[in-house]
C-alpha cells in the first residue's frame, strides 16, 4: 500500500490569510483609514445599523461600506441611497468574508478619500468568526429575540470582536432576555468586551454606540 499524505488544508488556509490581513491592516495604516468588521446572524439588523451610523457619523467622516451577501445587492443599494459609497461583494455561496475577499472590495474605493468603511460581513455566527479580514476591529450584534444563550453556543465569534450591540432592546418587555446574563456569559469568554444594548427602530443607544466608534476612527486616523 503506498503511503497517504496528509495535507493540513484549513490550517494553511488560514495561516495565508492571516498573512493577509496583516498586509491590508498596514495598507489600512498607510492612508488612515479605519475598517470596522460588522457580523451577525440573518436579520439582527447589520443593514438598519449600518444606515443609522451613516446618518449619525455622514458629516464627521468619509464613509464607505463593503456590502458582502450570497447572492443579492438588496442591501447595497439601501446604503448607496443613503448617500455613501456602497461596494457590493457577491461571495457565491462562500458563508464569510476572508481578507482576500475584502481587498478586493477596498480596491474600489480611493481608500485616501475615506476615513471609514464599514464592512457588512455574510450573516453567519460561526463561519465569519474563523476569519481575519483585515479590520481594526470587529463588531457583532445580537438582537434580542435571538436570545441571550448565544455566547454558549457561539463562544468563538463572541471572543474575537471588540464590541458587542444587542439590537431590538424595544423588544425586552416581550421575552425573557437576561441582559445581566448576557453580560456575565460574554465577559467570561471576553473580559474587555463592550456591550452596547440599542433599538434601530426607536434610536435607543445609537448615540453610545457612534460614539464609541467616533472615538476608535478619530484615535486610528490621528483627528
Amino acid at each position: 500500500m503506498s503511503e497517504i499524505r496528509l495535507i493540513e488544508v484549513r490550517e494553511n488556509i488560514l495561516s495565508d490569510n492571516q498573512d493577509l490581513a496583516s498586509s491590508l491592516r498596514t495598507r489600512l495604516k498607510r492612508h488612515k483609514t479605519y475598517l470596522l468588521n460588522l457580523m451577525s446572524s440573518p436579520g439582527a439588523g447589520k443593514t438598519s445599523l449600518i444606515l443609522k451610523t451613516v446618518e449619525r457619523l455622514k458629516n464627521r467622516f468619509r464613509i464607505g461600506v463593503l456590502e458582502a451577501d450570497i447572492d443579492s445587492v438588496v442591501d447595497a443599494e439601501k446604503v448607496a441611497a443613503s448617500g455613501v459609497q456602497a461596494v457590493q461583494l457577491r461571495t457565491g455561496g462562500f458563508c464569510h468574508l476572508d481578507a482576500g475577499m475584502v481587498a478586493a472590495g477596498l480596491d474600489a474605493f480611493d481608500l485616501d478619500a475615506l476615513d471609514l468603511v464599514i464592512i457588512e460581513n455574510v450573516g453567519n455566527l460561526v463561519c465569519p468568526a474563523e476569519f481575519d479580514t483585515g479590520a481594526i476591529h470587529n463588531a457583532m450584534i445580537l438582537s434580542v429575540p435571538e436570545g441571550d444563550d448565544k455566547p454558549l453556543k457561539y463562544p468563538l465569534m463572541f471572543s474575537v470582536s471588540h464590541v458587542l450591540l444587542v439590537n431590538k432592546i424595544d423588544y425586552l418587555s416581550l421575552s425573557d432576555f437576561d441582559m445581566r446574563l448576557l453580560r456575565e456569559r460574554v465577559h467570561r469568554l471576553n473580559a474587555t468586551m463592550s456591550v452596547i444594548p440599542v433599538s434601530c427602530r426607536t434610536g435607543e443607544g445609537i448615540d453610545a454606540w457612534t460614539a464609541w466608534l467616533e472615538g476608535k476612527v478619530s484615535e486610528f486616523i490621528g483627528q
